[in-house]
């Protein structure tokens, strides 16, 4: 079953003015909400669920890092999300709502002061308190850690435990989206036990993060349990959670890299929950009698990038004419069978500082041609595409190879593995390469400042190894201006900025597609891919 354009772009538009409010939110609000899962149109399904049960996902990829501020990747955020709280959080409308962290006031220009929940304790007892919210942001800007997830708190200038109960976050300027990043689930906190640990280990020449992500410790509604590196990861119920429980007794997060044995173990009932589901599955997924495809409009980006600190990507030129030479209209058709849609810019719809009025990249093979002449480029060049265990990335690197030839340029296709992947690109050893971008706090300084600001070369987001003085200084600009509308015109002149020197080509945004049996209620998946479990019920 398929959702139409005209309802997606409905969705959408909803979508934009929740996010815009939730960029700019207050304090107060009620966190408790009914979510349901299993088919599109969100109702639940039949039968009686009762607490209880083991839910078994069956996932693509493994995590990288169990360490939420090691990690910038979506496997491993979405079992970050149930071992690990943040001291806000975001609601389904994309409101700004209580975490572990009450309530708050903003105090002036460049602090904030947060009221924390008591009675709150880690899952090897530790209590969470002030000194617990300093420890963990103070690691977070710590050089030593040098945590990918820096730039969604690197204006933070001071943290300081008022009282046990009280903290104070100081801004070396007016930041907006302050509360959206700590919504992040890169702001989960951590035990400071395990920080402690962490910290003599690395004095002891381990790597950061080591020993956190080898035995994770939050205060979430599901603890660590067991890791299987490349195989599974199992969380269980945490019985002493300061909120409502958990329904189910534990979550197993199982790789399974084959899309039809995915699709075969939810139909049998050897998993309950599958993500990916292919777009050519769909309507056997959902006339199987087992189960269903739950269709989720997403704030992620698919795009094509380039290392343009390598030859002939150092030329805007090169850059420009492979992204003519795209066809995303065949790209939605022909891969994601009309579950996606195209991508003008850096930002999806609904994104805070989307807009349209730019000067998009269409597919034009003589306007390409024209560029690779003016580029010196007619007698073409070899190289080669990335990409990982994606299938929809590696029918794209496909179909960009067959539009190259005609240009010329000989591609050759590298697929590779989640973890080893993301390694070699933050180290800069590719030359074009196919990933993906979620925005998990609704704003444009998180879909624009880690992609393509300088500073954030590598494992923080800019793989593409691009660097324009003029976009960091308004990049910059955007993150110190305190009125949305001029923050908006900001992040429009980069979106053009961007479309005109192509440091990637930006290719679709996509609908996450996700399995569900039909023994499953309560479960649903944001905008930025990550799942929601605590709600979570089986049918016994």
């Amino acid at each position: 079953m398929t959702v139409s354009k005209k309802s997606l772009w409905a969705f959408l538009m909803v979508l934009m003015l929740a996010m815009v409010l939730a960029a700019c939110a207050g304090g107060g609000g009620d966190e408790e909400t009914e979510e349901t899962g299993g088919t599109e149109d969100g109702t639940a399904t039949e039968g009686e669920a009762t607490e209880g049960g083991d839910l078994i996902l069956a996932v693509l990829s493994d995590a990288s890092s169990l360490d939420p501020h090691g990690s910038n990747d979506v496997p491993s955020s979405v079992v970050q999300e149930n071992i690990y709280e943040t001291l806000v959080n975001r609601d389904e409308n994309n409101e700004i709502v209580p975490g572990l962290a009450e309530s708050w006031e903003q105090v002036d220009e460049t602090t904030w002061s947060f009221q924390l929940r008591e009675g709150v304790t880690f899952h090897d007892g530790e209590e969470f308190n002030a000194e617990v919210v300093k420890a963990n942001l103070d690691r977070i800007r710590d050089e030593a850690v040098a945590s990918p997830r820096l730039f969604l708190f690197e204006m933070i200038t001071e943290v300081n435990a008022v009282d046990e109960y009280q903290v104070e976050i100081t801004t070396e300027y007016p930041f907006s989206p302050l509360l959206a990043h700590l919504s992040h689930n890169g702001g989960g906190m951590i035990s400071p036990a395990s920080i402690e640990a962490d910290y003599e280990a690395l004095e002891g020449g381990a790597d950061p993060g080591s020993v956190i992500s080898e035995e994770p410790v939050g205060t979430g509604y599901f603890k660590f349990d067991s890791w299987n590196v490349g195989s599974e990861i199992k969380l269980v119920k945490n019985e002493e959670y300061w909120d409502e429980p958990a329904n189910v007794d534990s979550v197993t997060f199982r790789v399974v890299p084959d899309s039809q044995v995915r699709a075969a173990d939810l139909e049998t009932g050897n998993v309950h929950i599958i993500d990916p589901v292919q777009p050519n599955e769909v309507e056997r997924i959902n006339n199987s009698g087992a189960a269903s495809v739950l269709q989720t409009p997403s704030s992620s980006l698919a795009y094509l990038g380039f290392n343009t600190e390598k030859e002939p990507f150092n030329d805007p030129l090169v850059r420009q004419a492979i992204s003519y030479a795209i066809d995303r209209q065949a790209i939605i058709s022909g891969i994601y069978d009309d579950f996606a849609i195209p991508a003008n810019g850096p930002l999806a719809p609904g994104i805070f500082g989307y807009t349209e009025d730019i000067d998009a990249v269409e597919f034009d093979m003589d306007r390409a041609r024209e560029l690779i002449e003016e580029a010196g480029m007619t007698d073409g060049f070899t190289t080669s595409i990335w990409t990982n265990d994606n299938p929809q990335r590696q029918s794209i690197a496909v179909l960009v190879q067959e539009a190259l030839a005609e240009l010329n340029i000989d591609v050759s296709i590298n697929v590779m593995e989640f973890g080893a992947y993301l390694d070699q690109t933050a180290a800069g050893e590719h030359d074009m390469f196919i990933l993906g971008w979620s925005n998990p706090t609704g704003d444009a300084d998180y879909g624009m400042y880690a992609l393509f600001h300088s500073s954030q070369k590598g494992n923080p987001g800019n793989r593409s190894f691009y660097e324009n003085e003029e976009v960091d200084t308004l990049l910059d600009e955007g993150r110190r201006e305190a009125d949305p509308e001029l923050r908006e015109e900001i992040y429009a002149e980069v979106a053009q900025l961007l479309t005109d020197d192509a440091p990637m080509a930006f290719l679709v945004h996509t609908e996450y597609l996700n399995g569900v049996s039909d023994n499953v209620s309560g479960f649903s998946i944001d905008t930025s891919g990550i799942y929601q479990l605590k709600d979570v019920s089986i049918e016994q």
